[in-house]
């Protein structure tokens, strides 16, 4: 066993610092620049390493993991926490763990540092009618009126439409309730409000 091994043996209580499996433990260096040290290493199990490493692999519900994980106080264990999250976050509750999530400035861009969080310019970006980027839970105001097909009613300008939730596949559609219904509606409509 190298001494790379016994420390994070022994940092981590001989489990996967991820998901806390004991069995077919390896050492994990985190790219892009590891060094083989502590400081940029984690122990994990092979379920981990391969899902981490090949993106086809992954079985969101295996991650549920991270909920604990992320808060780790070793940093390399929270910068995989922070890219697997980031990975998944089209399932909709990474979401809400990357916004619980603080890494500093320069964890951050560790964590940011590989070539999967380098095509951000081809993830889809919803955006209102005045430029401003939406994100899930925000709150929207509708600017014009909006006849809802199949609901026989009319969305109202000035109506509030609050926690949203983005349409994963499609920058100008988002979903929210208005008058009690879940509707699709266009970002083109609506104005985030502060």
């Amino acid at each position: 066993m190298s001494v790379l091994e016994k420390q994070l043996v022994e940092r981590s209580g001989n489990k996967c610092e991820l998901c806390g499996n004991d069995q077919d433990l390896q050492i994990y260096q985190v790219p892009p620049t590891s060094e083989g040290t502590l400081e940029d290493s984690i122990l994990a199990c092979s379920t981990c390493v391969s899902q981490i490493e090949d993106p086809e692999k992954v079985n969101p519900n295996h991650w549920h993991c991270l909920n604990d994980s992320m808060w780790s106080e070793h940093l390399p264990v929270q910068v995989v926490a922070w890219r697997m999250l980031d990975r998944l976050r089209s399932e909709g509750w990474p979401q809400d763990l990357l916004e619980m999530m603080y890494l500093d400035e320069e964890a951050s861009a560790w964590a940011k540092a590989t070539k999967e969080t380098e095509e951000e310019t081809e993830k889809i970006i919803h955006k209102d009618s005045n430029g401003n980027i939406l994100a899930d839970g925000d709150s929207v105001v509708l600017i014009k009126d909006l006849d809802v097909k199949g609901a026989n009613f009319t969305a109202k300008r000035g109506a509030a439409v609050h926690r949203i939730s983005l349409v994963w596949d499609n920058a100008e559609q988002i979903e929210g309730r208005v008058e009690g219904q879940n509707i699709v509606i266009l970002t083109q409509y609506v104005k985030k409000t502060k």
